[in-house]
């Protein structure tokens, strides 16, 4: 391999000291470390807490060839700041660089305020509304329309999760009068085209009204995708985030008979739970192929685990499942295997979907997601020929279940450099408590450019107002 293909050649020395490691990265791969844009740790969700905290949830990044991750602050009853100041607690424990997203989960002058606060002070650039789980994060439609005016002004990305909340909380009490109570409902009361694709429709329609961008977490189906697309075809600025478990599973799980197999995570076979549900076998492959033909932008995880004890919380109802899977450290191989190895995308497209573009919609490209002089140190060596088996008994996670167990590729991360550190090598993880740094990502990124002008066109198109005389008194 030519690493001058891969790295600034400026970067390459001509010697190097007698206290220097040498890595031997002949065959291999060197390439940026990888961004997860989508978790959610040490979060406090449906009377539970995801197993992962910032320290295990990141040591398991790095031992998958992650080596950033931007997690979901989620205020502490509305108030941006102190759910800021909650997670900044929480993430003391940090071994990797970080950086949050805000979500906006109520509407009020002080909220408006704090936004202000967040982007100015905090190096908080975007801003996350849920459009489903009714009652506890869920937003309406007036709440968005003032939230997405807010993030233009900021030049703050809008990011949402899009599902139609009411339906899916009328899906859920349909199921329930049908008897239906495991696992299966859940994806029964949240079908794809009537919740995900409208959603998504609705959020990109009020994006293009008040014309700013948009962000869609999770794109778990097909409908979702196409909207996207279409939306993308006409010009608007609308990212489309895929997660590793909607572009390698299928439901089938959903439906098996024993519970402890469909829901709690057993290392038979995995749990399904998550929202918007994955899909039934098909919406898979066009996730896959959207993602090639760059009609999806980049790759999360939605990483949000929870122990096989805290899924038997819905044991008798579905609806009390925590909902969330695994993947921040089996989202660089998966994706390689799925995406490289079929032959689907190039290396280079796969730098771009797990790190560089993800740098760059968030505004902090090329201090990540490159190999440049003036950027962190963040490096990963990644064996193409070199196999990979997926199991809860050897992962990094806290979890005592993984959602790809068993699962077998091509393509394996053998070293992760951070910070210029040697912090995974020969299967050793060497994370260090609080050596992770917060990285402030500022407004404004690329997909703001030329916001103005469409602004300016679109006043100039109105031939409004029209001067009218006032006949005579």
């Amino acid at each position: 391999m030519n690493l001058e293909k891969c790295i600034d050649s400026k970067l390459l020395p001509q010697s190097v000291g007698d206290d220097a490691t040498v890595l031997d990265a002949t065959g291999k791969f060197v390439m940026p470390g990888g961004i997860d844009p989508h978790t959610h740790l040490a979060m406090g969700f449906m009377d539970s807490e995801t197993i992962d905290d910032f320290f295990s949830g990141q040591a398991a990044a790095l031992a998958g060839g992650t080596t950033m991750h931007i997690d979901f602050v989620i205020p502490v009853k509305g108030s941006l700041s102190k759910g800021f100041e909650a997670y900044k607690e929480k993430a003391k424990k940090s071994c990797m660089d970080y950086g949050f997203h805000m979500a906006v989960t109520k509407w009020d002058e002080d909220v408006s305020r704090e936004m202000e606060i967040m982007v100015k002070e905090k190096g908080i650039n975007s801003f996350k509304f849920f459009m489903a789980y009714k009652g506890m994060l869920m937003i309406n439609d007036e709440l968005l329309l003032d939230g997405l005016k807010k993030c233009k002004s900021l030049g703050a990305l809008a990011m949402v999760h899009a599902e139609n909340g009411d339906a899916v909380f009328e899906g859920q009490k349909r199921m329930i009068e049908l008897g239906i109570t495991g696992p299966e409902g859940h994806a029964l009361s949240r079908p794809p085209v009537n919740l995900e694709g409208e959603a998504t429709a609705r959020a990109i329609r009020l994006a293009s009204f008040v014309n700013t961008p948009l962000y869609v977490v999770h794109v778990m189906s097909i409908d979702a995708m196409e909207e996207i697309a279409k939306a993308r075809k006409s010009g608007q600025r609308v990212i489309g985030e895929p997660v590793v478990s909607g572009l390698v599973l299928d439901d089938s799980g959903l439906w098996d008979p024993d519970f402890i197999n469909a829901a709690k995570q057993d290392l038979i076979l995995p749990p399904y739970v998550m929202s918007p549900p994955i899909r039934a076998l098909g919406h898979d492959k066009a996730l896959q192929a959207a993602l090639s033909t760059g009609n999806l932008q980049l790759v999360g995880t939605d990483h949000c685990s929870f122990n096989s004890t805290q899924k038997a919380l819905g044991i008798d109802d579905f609806r009390k499942i925590p909902n969330g899977v695994n993947g921040i450290e089996e989202r660089m191989h998966l994706v390689w295997d799925t995406m490289v190895e079929s032959g689907q995308i190039s290396v280079t497209d796969y730098v771009r979907i797990t790190s560089a573009e993800c740098a760059r919609i968030f505004n902090i490209y090329p201090r990540k997601g490159a190999i440049l002089a003036g950027s962190d140190a963040d490096i990963i060596i990644l064996n193409p020929n070199s196999s990979f088996e997926i199991s809860a008994r050897s992962h990094h996670s806290r979890s005592d279940t993984n959602v790809y167990e068993g699962r077998r590729g091509k393509g394996k991360v053998e070293v992760t450099i951070a910070g210029g550190k040697i912090v995974w090598e020969n299967d050793e993880l060497k994370a260090v408590p609080g050596s992770g740094k917060y990285i402030k990502m500022q407004p404004f990124s690329y997909l703001f450019s030329g916001i103005d002008k469409i602004d300016a066109q679109y006043r100039s198109s109105l031939r409004a107002p029209v001067q009218r005389s006032k006949a005579a008194s």
